[in-house]
């Protein structure tokens, strides 16, 4: 690197970043001296991505101009109007050197290839990506194992495995775990996978979707019965009313947000390689279909940046286009590998995924709300031009650097065809932290909120205010401190009537419009997009089971290639439900129970006078707290709660909790849903006190339930609730088929 690089990159544009995106970085991305301080400023982090992915020029032009493409890759990240994904800002220039996202792995239905896959997943977390697995090539439960005269215990079983490795290894020290498991609507084990999110204990670590297949969709439109499919011999192994299994998954999806679904035979149409092998899955978020051992790294353009005088900026988001592809494909060559496979494969097909952030913004500045007819066709328009602008920006490529290696047998090895160089361009990728950097909304997203206030790591307060809002309330003089605040506490805009009425109209948020209205924008951009959308379908808390089926067959008819939905409180307030030994039809969940009677009426039992139990010692932020429960001969009974040295509050609130739990337990409520209750609630230390990592007073209780309910067995999972976050305590958002914290940049997909 020559001097005149080194003073032009890093100094020619500071980077545009807000305090709260410097607060991020320095949490998440800046390099760290071996104390573990912070040894490079937002600036260097820039410069040493840029000088990194540049040098991919040298490898076809030894006399190529790096310098210059560094100062360009530099200005295209300082000015914000593109970012790469995480580990590329984390790892490029750096030892590590690990710059791709999302990976799938194959399993196979051997031991051997299961555990290959289990080490496999612990590089790849360790190196910072995240990995998708289809779990259908498993034999199913019960089904013999003729190697050992044994039985299998199925794809669930081992999916288990997989979690308790990726609990073990934090990604890169700075990035979770995060995996997406896949199972075909046609393996014999599919209702047990429907449900296996019903206890939110179990694969914490796991998104899941159901692999629906056209024969399926087509048998759910006729109301037909359909094959369940042996993977070991193909022999089919019973026949299930499709509808049922349908209504099994929106029932399951309605209560926690999952299982997804993803159209498994649109995506193999789409497939650009179909020579090398059919897609079995995606990565975690859903939106990058991948071949067994292949990657993708991805990257997304910053839409809000993207517009003049209340117009698109066509010009300057194709010449955006045509750099960010230029970057994404020197990422393939500068990257290193977790493992040879996929880099293998992976430099095989070249595939990038560029996408986009800040559509929300973008309609704030146009003055288009968000779901209506103008934003779908913009949404439609805008994303065929990104496509065309990639497609000729990678011929360009490859005209110059040659075809992606597997182009022969590809769907591009047409007479005539021009050469391509990589396999798929564009992808709609979650944007969760790099959104934050960006200081714009996530995706193609509607906002979740206007206002919000954010949780400082000294545990001050800033209010938090969408600059587009924030300036239009300035220019049309009805900003005030009380507004906002007002805004941020979850006041609709419809009920502030200083607020004009075009300004309601134009600045709605995810919750100010119907799920359709979510969906339909997916499909837009769907529409003009190699591989697939990551986005989440909101539904408000009184939505209804048929809602979402209505959404889901909407999905299909639209072409979309998957879809994940999120009704609000789902996941704060789960009904407690188990896995079912025979499919039935789904009941209605409108009102979250089932209508009470005389078998299931709750009543209240009497005390006895003599009771016996145990108490339980457990740290917490206020001290030691000891939880004594009690039993009598039909179970639980009540609970007992003395808090150490402390008094007042804590010991007063910790009673009153006693009291309620106690009071449930007695009228017939069980544990689990108590337990399902408290369990994750969090104050002070964010990672928690002693060996059960107690958040609260009042996950302590809901832990020491959990111990005297499974004594012996292994020590209970804190998950996000998905009501605060982990880290920092402030509010999560539920988008882009993920969870994300937008005060620290906690994010639940990696």
């Amino acid at each position: 690197m020559s001097v005149a690089a080194a003073r032009v990159i890093p100094m020619e544009r500071p980077p545009a970043f807000t305090p709260n995106a410097l607060t991020v970085l320095e949490k998440r991305y800046l390099q760290r001296d071996g104390e573990g301080g912070v040894c490079e400023t937002p600036q260097e982090m820039l410069a040493r991505v840029a000088r990194a992915v540049a040098e991919a020029d040298r490898l076809y032009a030894p006399d190529a101009d790096a310098d210059q493409t560094a100062a360009d890759f530099y200005d295209l990240m300082a000015r914000l109007d593109f970012l790469p994904n995480s580990p590329t800002l984390m790892n490029a220039g750096r030892e590590l050197g690990q710059l791709s996202a999302c990976f799938v792995l194959p399993v196979d239905d051997s031991m051997e290839s299961i555990f290959e896959a289990v080490k496999n997943t612990a590089l790849i977390h360790k190196s910072g990506g995240g990995t998708g697995f289809s779990f259908s090539r498993i034999r199913p439960r019960n089904d013999r194992v003729r190697s050992t005269s044994g039985v299998s215990s199925g794809p669930i079983s081992f999916m288990k495995v997989f979690d308790t490795a990726t609990e073990m290894i934090k990604q890169g020290g700075t990035r979770r775990g995060a995996n997406m498991g896949i199972l075909r609507v046609d393996h014999p084990n599919i209702l047990d996978f429907i449900a296996v999110k019903s206890d939110k204990a179990l694969l914490t670590n796991f998104n899941l979707s159901v692999a629906l297949t056209e024969a399926f969709m087509e048998a759910v439109e006729r109301d037909d019965d359909y094959d369940l499919v042996n993977p070991r011999d193909g022999a089919v192994t019973s026949r299930l009313r499709a509808r049922d299994v349908f209504d099994r998954i929106v029932a399951e999806a309605w209560e926690t947000g999952e299982p997804g679904i993803v159209f498994i035979d649109r995506m193999n149409r789409d497939n650009p390689t179909p020579q090398l092998g059919a897609i079995e899955s995606t990565n975690p978020c859903g939106e990058q279909p991948l071949l067994p051992y292949e990657s993708c790294n991805l990257g997304s353009i910053n839409l809000a940046r993207m517009s003049r005088d209340g117009e698109v900026d066509w010009e300057r988001l194709g010449r955006t286009v045509r750099r960010a592809v230029h970057f994404l494909d020197n990422v393939v060559d500068v990257n290193r590998y977790p493992m040879p496979e996929i880099e293998a494969m992976t430099r095989g097909n070249r595939k990038i995924g560029l996408g986009v952030m800040g559509w929300a913004d973008l309609l704030f500045r146009l003055g288009i709300p968000y779901g209506s007819p103008r934003s779908l066709e913009l949404g439609a328009r805008l994303m065929a031009r990104m496509d065309a602008e990639a497609l000729e920006a990678s011929v360009a490529l490859a005209e110059a650097r040659g075809p992606f290696p597997n182009f022969q047998g590809s769907v591009y090895d047409q007479p005539d065809a021009r050469p391509v160089r990589n396999a798929t361009r564009t992808t709609i990728a979650p944007t969760g932290t790099i959104s934050i950097l960006a200081a714009c909304s996530s995706g193609i997203e509607p906002l979740f909120s206007l206002a919000f206030v954010r949780r400082v790591m000294d545990g001050t307060e800033m209010l938090e205010v969408n600059p587009v809002f924030e300036e239009v309330a300035r220019e049309r003089g009805f900003s005030s401190e009380s507004l906002l605040q007002r805004i941020a506490r979850g006041e609709p805009l419809h009920g502030l009537p200083e607020v004009p009425d075009d300004v309601r109209e134009v600045f709605v948020t995810a919750h100010d419009m119907p799920p359709e209205a979510h969906l339909r924008m997916q499909a837009a951009f769907q529409g003009h997009t190699n591989n697939a959308v990551s986005k989440t379908v909101n539904f408000p808390s009184a939505a209804t089971a048929e809602e979402v089926a209505d959404v889901f067959r909407l999905a299909y008819r639209l072409g979309c290639k998957g879809v994940t939905i999120y009704r609000d409180g789902s996941r704060e307030g789960q009904v407690l439900s188990s896995p079912a030994d025979s499919v039935a039809p789904a009941p209605s969940a409108a009102a979250g129970t089932a209508p009470e009677t005389a078998a299931t009426a709750h009543r209240k039992r009497d005390r006895p006078r003599v009771l016996t139990g145990k108490t339980y010692e457990m740290r917490t932020g206020c001290g030691p707290l000891y939880i004594t429960i009690n039993e009598d001969g039909n179970g639980l009974f009540e609970v007992f709660t003395t808090m150490g040295k402390a008094g007042g509050c804590a010991a007063s609130q910790c009673e009153a909790i006693g009291r309620l739990v106690s009071l449930a337990w007695r009228s017939g409520l069980g544990a689990e849903p108590m337990v399902k209750q408290l369990r994750g609630i969090s104050c002070h230390k964010p990672a928690g006190f002693g060996s059960s990592r107690v958040l609260s007073c009042a996950d302590a209780l809901a832990s020491a339930v959990h111990q005297h309910l499974h004594p012996g067995g292994a020590a209970e999972k804190h998950v996000s609730p998905g009501g605060a976050c982990p880290e920092c305590g402030d509010a999560l958002e539920h988008e882009e088929g993920c969870i994300l914290c937008r005060s620290c940049g906690y994010s639940e997909c990696g």
